[in-house]
């Protein structure tokens, strides 16, 4: 791409002829710079610099932001000192480009690898979120152009994205990244399972299209009539890795995904959000149970809409969300909508994260100190649950708010606030009633802790902790006591339920399937649920090469099979 073409990209996007001819040194240097270096396609290299710093641009970030995007691999491919960056470009790119530059440098391979990976990007978190929002889009130009590398290189990188970079854009709120990077690294991850879904969702995708555009026009009249004259209706499919962790969740039923495809209606305020939802309700009837406001209650990334499912024409269930632009910008881009372009010189809006929504930046450092020693996979799991997990936001009677995985309990917030706290815990406060430590805590909460000098965790206590944190520290206490015992290893067993249809050779094929997959069967079991329909239960020993993905999808693809789910045998 020539400069010119670059600088009508950038002017197409609203930037100013100033930040225009502030990044044009840039781009010129940094296409010099790679101007012999190749691509594994034999392309050239500069392709991808000039993709990661469009994406930049489309998010709106400064000049400053764009010409680090361009300049990323200067240093570590081309050898450049992040003095001469300085010199020539000034003090502000030449951080951003040594911030992606030490995050990009990894010394270790496997779990080692992907736990430093981490440390690095929640270290350049609390720096300026901005080197993390360039990792982001380098990795997903990289996921775009992964074809030519060897079956093994693309196989890591997918999975790393899937399970470190993936949930990083996730917890930055940004949902748009988070997709894409999710939907390219699954057909790399799980060819088979990406193929059938494919195969599966086309029709359908197609279907639920053409009956959402019939809508329409009919929410757009209701709206109207009531007063509400500007908006924008547009919908759009789930991404596919969700629709598949969906199916996982549902026993691989499509007819228990309600959200497929779901229908956005943008308006001017959260006034207006309030009364699209009430002139929705009188149009169709809600779904009972399934409106949620995560305006009044938003989600810990930020996250705001109001959702609802409507029985719509034809008695088919429909999906909405409701929002203003605004909270549309921030579903889309997370943190990064809180940067955008200033003309006039002015400083980008953000600059360093929202001390009390990213607090778990903080938290990552306090954790690195309970795992010291960690280059094991339990630790790498460990972090996924502590910071990748879904998150609520609780406040201590002070009204400090301590941010904690989905399910966490009393006892997880007691030992997040201090470990002496955690032990001699006797009881705790729920929004001033007393709750069980076994209470799930919701976000919004208050939570209070009561302690007394004799008391000591207990056993039961490991089975109500869901952080590494707590379970540490109450596992540390227990030993020092002397009163853990480590359990006997169980082996593992698991059964396959599945809803069918019945018809000859039907148990047959089922059967084949875990023969085909080395699996050993270890029982059956069969029972009528109607005339026609039966239940189908087989129990069979793991294989360690063989995913429970893998099975199955195996067996959803078997004719008359209509739900499948696995499930541990206790």
């Amino acid at each position: 791409m020539s400069w010119e073409e670059y600088e009508k990209k950038l002017t197409e996007l609203g930037y100013k002829e100033a930040a225009v001819e502030k990044i044009k040194p840039v781009f010129l240097f940094a296409g010099k710079t790679h101007e012999h270096e190749k691509r594994e396609s034999g392309e050239p290299y500069f392709i991808h610099p000039i993709a990661v710093s469009l994406s930049i641009a489309h998010l709106k970030l400064d000049a400053d932001t764009i010409s680090a995007a361009l300049l990323h691999d200067v240093v570590e491919n081309q050898g450049v000192k992040i003095e001469t960056i300085k010199k020539q470009f000034g003090p502000e790119v030449a951080f951003l480009v040594e911030g992606v530059t030490k995050v990009d440098k990894v010394r270790y391979r496997g779990v080692e690898r992907a736990i430093e990976s981490l440390r690095k990007m929640f270290l350049a978190l609390a720096e300026d979120i901005r080197v993390v929002i360039i990792k982001l889009m380098d990795r997903k130009h990289n996921m775009e152009t992964l074809g030519p590398l060897p079956p093994d290189k693309q196989k890591r990188i997918a999975l790393e994205t899937l399970e470190l970079y993936a949930p990083l854009a996730d917890r930055l709120g940004m949902w748009e990244i988070k997709a894409k990077l999710e939907d390219l690294a699954f057909p790399y991850i799980y060819p088979d399972e990406y193929k059938w879904l494919q195969d599966q969702i086309k029709e359908r995708k197609a279907v639920g299209e053409e009956y959402l555009k019939t809508l329409k026009p009919i929410i757009e009249d209701a709206l109207k009539k009531e007063g509400i004259e500007k908006m924008r209706i547009v919908y759009r499919a789930k991404n596919l890795l969700s629709i598949w962790r969906k199916l996982l969740r549902n026993e691989m039923n499509f007819d228990r995904i309600m959200d497929l495809i779901a229908m956005r209606i943008i308006v001017d305020s959260v006034e207006e959000c309030y009364k699209a939802l009430g002139i929705l309700h009188k149009v169709w009837k809600p779904v009972p149970g399934h409106i949620k406001d995560f305006i009044a209650l938003p989600k810990p990334n930020g996250y705001q809409s109001l959702h609802t499912y409507v029985f719509g024409p034809g008695k088919k269930i429909v999906s909405f969300h409701i929002r203003t632009e605004a909270m549309n910008e921030e579903a889309e881009h997370g943190i990064a909508a809180h940067w955008f372009y200033e003309a006039g010189g002015k400083k980008a809006i953000t600059k360093k994260m929202d001390e009390q929504k990213f607090a778990w930046v903080r938290q990552l450092q306090e954790w690195q100190k309970e795992h010291a020693d960690g280059g094991s996979a339990e630790t790498l799991s460990a972090l996924k649950i502590d910071f990748f997990k879904n998150r609520i936001f609780v406040f201590t009677p002070k009204g400090d708010v301590i941010d904690l995985p989905e399910g966490a309990t009393p006892i997880d917030f007691a030992y997040h606030v201090h470990s002496e706290i955690g032990n001699k815990m006797s009881g705790a406060k729920i929004n001033n009633k007393m709750v069980q430590f076994s209470h799930k805590l919701a976000s919004g909460d208050t939570v209070e802790i009561l302690t007394q000098k004799n008391k000591k965790p207990t056993k039961d206590w490991l089975e109500f902790a869901k952080t590494s944190l707590a379970k540490g520290h109450i596992r540390s206490f227990l030993r020092k006591e002397g009163i853990l015992e480590v359990p006997a290893k169980k082996k593992e067993k698991f059964e396959a339920v599945m809803t069918v249809k019945d018809r000859l050779g039907l148990l047959r094929d089922i059967t084949t399937v875990f023969s085909n997959l080395n699996i050993n069967i270890v029982g059956t079991k069969s029972g009528a649920l109607t005339r026609e329909h039966h239940r189908i239960t087989i129990g069979f020993l793991p294989n360690k090469k063989i995913s429970h993905t893998k099975i199955l999808t195996s067996l959803k693809q078997i004719k008359n099979v209509e739900s499948v789910a696995i499930k541990e045998i206790k």
